[in-house]
């Protein structure tokens, strides 16, 4: 992407991103004189203690609070999108390493953005972080390269994960990483935090297996945690999801925890636009029979408009064909199918 300097008077992204020559939000401007970029109704500001432009949100969008990261610090990545002429259009995208933020797609009827790391996975102190916002009206979908991979950590060194999202009016995100793999003797420590609008949609998925089997691995990490904190902007809280594996607690592969599953999932619709998928969920698994000892087992429920789905199976190719099954209805909502080429 080429840089382009900003005059005082603005540049019309709009007109850029047609040309494709979207200028970049990280060329230098002298830190005294305030700048602007008009993004149609959504206003980029240009003020910062490094010289770099700052962006936030215009009135429109005040209403959810935007976020802040600080470049200078290893493994941020930050994630903008609007509605630019009709289209989801990716306005802000940078990370630092280890990360990587990749766009495949930055402008269609939806985003896609790819979020991969230079190891293939998090080592031992890695503290990572993603902010997403989302304007009005804009599709984002996010996933990953691969399963991200958890390194041993015999230090129990801090690594982590952290994902803070605004998702304002009418737009819809679709969080759908791949699993997370713990290696034997990993910590992980994973927390996502979700602003949504009241008439904006949300797609989730998280879930982890239990390490490399053949190896011989199973539940074998030192401690995996993942917390969920979805609010809509008043501040209410409309879900909560925490988990905590950690041996101190009892052997997690023991019968009376997980056993002979191997991988489990959560899977969350919420919003309007996702209400009628959220119901066809619930009924299609309130009447499956589940057999004794299946190796695939589930739980669907209702999650105010929206349905949550648990899912535990003794292998990742199990859990991983319910979830794609689940979410057939993406190509529909995302203007094509993320995992024709994937899964």
């Amino acid at each position: 992407m080429d840089s382009a300097t900003h005059e005082p008077g603005g540049v019309n992204l709009k007109t850029a991103v047609d040309r494709g020559e979207a200028p970049s939000l990280m060329s230098p401007i002298p830190n005294t004189t305030p700048h602007r970029i008009d993004v149609g109704p959504a206003v980029l500001s240009a003020t910062s203690p490094h010289g770099l432009i700052s962006p936030r949100f215009g009135s429109q969008f005040g209403r959810l609070p935007t976020l802040s990261h600080d470049l200078t610090q290893p493994g941020q990545a930050h994630l903008r999108c609007h509605q630019v002429a009709g289209q989801s259009a990716v306005t802000t995208a940078f990370a630092t390493s280890p990360l990587k933020l990749l766009t495949p797609r930055p402008r269609g009827k939806s985003v896609w953005a790819c979020l991969a790391s230079f190891g293939g996975g998090l080592l031992a102190g890695d503290e990572t972080s993603l902010d997403i916002e989302l304007g009005h009206d804009a599709r984002c979908f996010l996933g990953t390269q691969a399963s991200t991979k958890i390194y041993r950590n015999p230090a129990r060194r801090p690594c982590s994960f952290r994902l803070r999202a605004n998702v304002n009016e009418d737009a819809i995100l679709v969080l759908a990483p791949d699993a997370v793999q713990c290696f034997a003797g990993s910590s992980f420590n994973q927390r996502q935090e979700i602003l949504l609008h009241p008439s904006a949609g949300l797609v989730l998925l998280d879930w982890c297996s239990s390490g490399r089997v053949a190896r011989g691995e199973r539940w074998a990490f030192n401690r995996y945690s993942s917390r969920i904190e979805i609010s809509d902007p008043t501040p209410k809280r409309l879900f909560l999801d925490s988990l905590v594996l950690d041996p101190e607690h009892g052997a997690v592969d023991s019968p009376m925890r997980l056993g002979r599953f191997n991988c489990m999932a959560l899977l969350l619709f919420l919003g309007p636009a996702l209400r009628a998928h959220a119901q066809a969920l619930r009924r299609e698994f309130k009447d499956r029979p589940v057999a004794r000892r299946n190796a695939l087992v589930f739980s669907a429920s209702r999650i105010r408009d929206g349905a949550l789905l648990r899912v535990a199976g003794e292998s990742f190719e199990h859990v991983a064909r319910e979830i794609r099954a689940c979410l057939a209805f993406l190509p529909e909502l995302l203007g094509d199918d993320p995992f024709e080429r994937k899964w």
